[in-house]
């Protein structure tokens, strides 16, 4: 019962600030011959993982990210893909990050959304999602010949500022859940030299995001309808990201992420009501592209396809950032 805004609004949380924070490409120049040294390297994504990497005290991180998510079928509790209307939610997010310290970094992350939908009327404008602000401390750091990563803990806060309920005859106007959520991740990053001398940079993020529960009211993103009164709390949120980009040389680097999420049980109650949506997961590959103008500025495109899951909707979303540090 939950709608379509609502859950690619959580696919992109998953990964958040996925755009490299620092150049990230300081690296020794005696490098041997034949391998490529880490400042001739320049990064722009993955397209979902995010990077433990500190921003320099007093540089911001802004990347905006515009996608499409498009619904590609609905998979039943036996892993079934059935058939779901034609829509397409177009959105927005832009990660705005300030670097405090050489550790500790703050950042703020708007959404904006709108949606077509193939049955019903489409949204009646560009509405506001629900706002994220963050916090990220990094722990280590990556130095070559060591087996230690990069690594950070990032605490995020999600606040209710997308209309949910009151939706009247517009349902497509809903672009936020209503609660507050808690997401707490740890983020690594690790590079290895290839055999023929480039770079392979590895990264691997787990997360859980844990949702409080909102007061509805009538037609809302959670399939209610006029007149009801009640109460919905969206299940805890888990997942794994594992990706790596491919230095082709220093402005081209391909990409890609393997995810795993795995959704709670959202519970909707009141008015006669008393629903549980139950559990379900996904798993989803996110091919990317990069082109990096210099080692601030780079472009990264590509798409997060769900190849699988369980009581879980099906999309696939292209997705195209523009990552620049200041």
């Amino acid at each position: 019962m939950r709608s379509n805004t609502a859950a690619i609004f959580l696919l992109l949380c998953a990964g958040v600030a996925n755009g490299t924070p620092t150049p990230d490409n300081s690296g020794p120049s005696d490098m041997p011959e034949g391998r490529q040294s880490r400042d001739d390297a320049w990064w722009t994504g993955p397209l979902l993982a995010a990077s433990p990497g500190s921003l320099t005290p007093g540089h911001f991180l802004i990347e905006p990210y515009v996608f499409d998510a498009i619904p590609q079928g609905h998979y039943d509790n036996a892993g079934n893909r059935q058939p779901v209307s034609h829509a397409n939610s177009f959105g927005s997010q832009s990660y705005l990050l300030y670097g405090l310290t050489d550790r500790v970094g703050v950042g703020l992350i708007p959404r904006f959304g709108f949606n077509a939908v193939g049955v019903g009327r489409d949204s009646s404008k560009i509405g506001i999602g629900d706002l994220s602000v963050q916090a990220q401390y990094g722990l280590t750091r990556f130095e070559e010949g060591s087996w230690v990563p990069t690594t950070a803990i990032v605490l995020q806060e999600t606040l209710p500022t997308g209309k949910y309920d009151q939706l009247g005859d517009l349902p497509a106007d809903g672009h936020g859940q209503g609660t507050y959520s808690t997401n707490v991740a740890l983020y690594s990053q690790y590079f290895f030299w290839m055999p023929n001398g480039r770079i392979l940079r590895t990264r691997f993020d787990v997360s859980y995001a844990i949702s409080g529960s909102a007061g509805v009211r009538d037609v809302s993103v959670y399939g209610t309808s006029e007149g009801f009164r009640g109460r919905a709390r969206p299940g805890n949120v888990a997942v794994a990201n594992a990706a790596a980009e491919y230095s082709l040389t220093r402005n081209w680097v391909l990409a890609m992420d393997v995810v795993y999420e795995r959704d709670g049980s959202t519970h909707i109650y009141g008015s006669g009501l008393n629903v549980d949506t139950g559990p379900g997961h996904t798993w989803s590959l996110a091919p990317a592209i990069e082109y990096n103008f210099n080692s601030r500025v780079g472009v990264i495109a590509g798409a997060k396809l769900t190849t699988s899951g369980r009581n879980a909707t099906a999309v696939v979303i292209p997705v195209a950032a523009v990552n620049i540090v200041i």
